[in-house]
């Protein structure tokens, strides 16, 4: 018997491969992970379950970071599978479910998808010239890490493009409900391309300050993507500045910081100019 980690691909339920649908019709059980990403109007639980016939068990981020034996349970007498949307090793936690299945002599079986990190193809940045991935997370007032930019720094000293996930906060509770062991969540944020674009002129103001040589400044050409993969993609190539008051739409952003550029990437780029 065996559990399959299966992508669901970025847009819609048609996204999934022929293979994936064929094992998620078979097994004994169905998993479906829903908070590393979000599961845009096709990629709900409804749609899902209309779409292969069978039911569909929700895990969110509890279940999957601290009750995964809930989903192995079972694995070795029967398959079981676990939907990810993207591609299921875009996030950390499924490796180490992995780690728990083989620990447990579950064989392991892993059915890829696109996911935003080959996806982001699409503006005309070429795939090899990129570096090191960074996350830049949501501020609060008494917290404000600035320990991506040294990544971005690097990746620019070295010609490469930066691509930058942008933070999501799903089933967040307060401190006080959280003590409390009150079930009460915060309503869910995604963080968009603007408000990115503001922490890292920012931090560019602060480095520049100290005199620092900054990595990049206002004028810093910077991409912007939303919702790749659905049918309302948009794109839209633009300095830092103009990028902290763009409005791209609905989650989920992500940022490109270019580095050295091919011509045909350039030209590329230029057609999604605002």
């Amino acid at each position: 018997m065996v559990f399959y980690l299966i992508g669901l691909g970025l847009g819609d339920v048609e996204d999934i491969t022929v293979k994936g649908l064929n094992i998620v019709k078979n097994c004994a059980r169905v998993h479906l992970e829903a908070y590393t990403s979000i599961l845009c109007y096709g990629l709900d639980k409804t749609n899902l379950e209309k779409f292969y016939g069978r039911e569909i068990i929700e895990a969110d981020r509890t279940v999957v970071e601290q009750e995964s034996d809930a989903i192995l349970n079972g694995a070795d007498k029967e398959d079981v599978a676990l939907l990810v949307v993207g591609d299921p090793f875009g996030a950390t936690t499924h490796a180490d479910l992995v780690l728990r299945a083989k620990q447990q002599n579950i064989p392991v079986k892993v059915i890829h998808n696109a996911s935003i990190m080959n996806a982001v193809g699409c503006c005309g940045l070429q795939l090899y010239n990129f570096g090191e991935t960074v996350s830049i997370v949501m501020w609060t007032d008494e917290w404000q890490p600035e320990s991506y930019y040294d990544k971005i720094a690097l990746n620019r000293k070295r010609g490469m493009h930066t691509l930058c996930l942008l933070d999501i906060k799903t089933k967040e509770q307060t401190v006080e409900n959280m003590m409390r062991g009150r079930k009460i969540f915060e309503p869910a944020r995604y963080q968009k391309c603007s408000e990115a674009a503001r922490q890292l002129l920012t931090i560019y103001e602060r480095r520049k300050a100290k005199g620092e040589e900054c990595a990049y400044d206002e004028n810093t050409m910077v991409v912007g993507l939303a919702r790749v993969g659905w049918d309302n993609q948009k794109i839209v190539y633009a300095s830092m500045k103009d990028m902290s008051e763009m409005e791209m739409g609905e989650p989920l952003h992500s940022l490109i910081i270019p580095g050295e550029t091919h011509p045909l990437e350039v030209d590329m780029l230029e057609t999604f100019r605002p």
